[in-house]
């Protein structure tokens, strides 16, 4: 008679096929183009995409006014994330990958300083910006080692 461990490990590889399927795609930062879509949908929000040279620029507007850009390359990866608006987006949703160094360097940030202001993070791999007061937030946030050749960071905004 096998036992319960035995059994749960021979369904394993079925539920983490179901679990992998009900989790949500977004076009986070260094993510894939193919999954804008799943941040529109979460913000509720209008999108609109402009083309550069290099990139181009899916802008959505959520019903609440806050307005995210996500940078994409031409092959389709996102380089960066831009925002403003009365509403601080949904950091895990946004940064995906790159949430945790986020979240570790803004929390030795705060503790290293008083009071409250800008947050601004420039790491190897990451650079995070935010600034701003109740209903009129913005920031931005890349990876420096993703932008195309030939695109600044100032284009992120």
């Amino acid at each position: 008679m096998k036992t319960f461990v035995e059994r749960w490990i021979r369904f394993l590889p079925v539920w983490s096929v179901m679990l992998g399927f009900c989790l949500p795609a977004v076009a986070a930062l260094g993510g894939d183009v193919s999954s804008v879509e799943a941040d529109r949908a979460k913000m509720k929000a209008e999108i609109s995409v402009k083309q550069a040279d290099a990139y181009a620029v899916h802008e959505m507007k959520a019903s609440a006014g806050t307005l995210v850009r996500e940078y994409v390359s031409q092959e389709g990866r996102v380089f960066g994330v831009a925002w403003q608006g009365s509403f601080i987006p949904d950091m895990k949703q946004i940064l995906g990958t790159y949430y945790q160094q986020y979240a570790a360097a803004a929390k030795a940030a705060r503790a290293a300083r008083r009071g409250r202001g800008p947050l601004n993070i420039q790491q190897p791999g990451l650079v995070f910006e935010n600034s701003g007061h109740m209903h009129s937030y913005s920031g931005r946030a890349y990876d420096p080692g993703l932008l195309p050749s030939g695109v600044t960071p100032d284009a992120i905004r």
